[in-house]
Order: C-alpha cells, then sequence, then structure tokens
C-alpha cells in the first residue's frame, strides 16, 4: 500500500501491489531485492525453536548477522528464493 491509492480498497489494486513489490532487504533505507534469509529469536521473549526472519541483499547480509550476534539473537541465514516461502515465524 502507498499513500498514493489509500482510498483504493480493491483487492486487484492490493494483489497488483504485491506482485511488484517483491521480498525486500531489510536494511533500513535499502530497497535492494533479498537474497537471504537471516533466522533469529529472542531468547527472552520467545519459545527456542521460534524463528523469526529478516531478509538481506548481498551488500546487507553481513551487517545484519553482526547486528543479531551482537545481541545474541542470530541463529542462522539461509539462501532466499522469491518463489520458496520463507521459513515459518510463527509459533
Amino acid at each position: 500500500m502507498n499513500i498514493f491509492n489509500l482510498g483504493d480498497t480493491s483487492p486487484a489494486g492490493r494483489d497488483s501491489e504485491r506482485a511488484t513489490e517483491g521480498a525486500l532487504c531489510s536494511r533500513k533505507g535499502c530497497r535492494a531485492a533479498a537474497q537471504w534469509q537471516l533466522l533469529w529469536n529472542n531468547p527472552r521473549i520467545h519459545t527456542p525453536d521460534r524463528r523469526k526472519v529478516w531478509l538481506s541483499c548481498g551488500e546487507h547480509r553481513e551487517w545484519l548477522e553482526e547486528y543479531l550476534q551482537t545481541r545474541g539473537l542470530w541463529k542462522e541465514t539461509l539462501p532466499f528464493a522469491a518463489h520458496e516461502a520463507t521459513v515459518n515465524e510463527a509459533g
């Protein structure tokens, strides 16, 4: 959704927008396509088997991994393929 079509609530408008957005890097301000999944959890609030997912482009993978590792949150990094579903973060 963007500010120019806030009034458009039609499913077709939302679906076409999602299709053009694609999976983007989670780094603030980055609009590059995702290439990696960084799996993490916060042991203070999540069960040990729960995984949250940040997506990363190639340029920001190391920065995001270091950010999570410094805080003791990082678990694993996996390649991301847009046609595959990301690791389930529900739980």
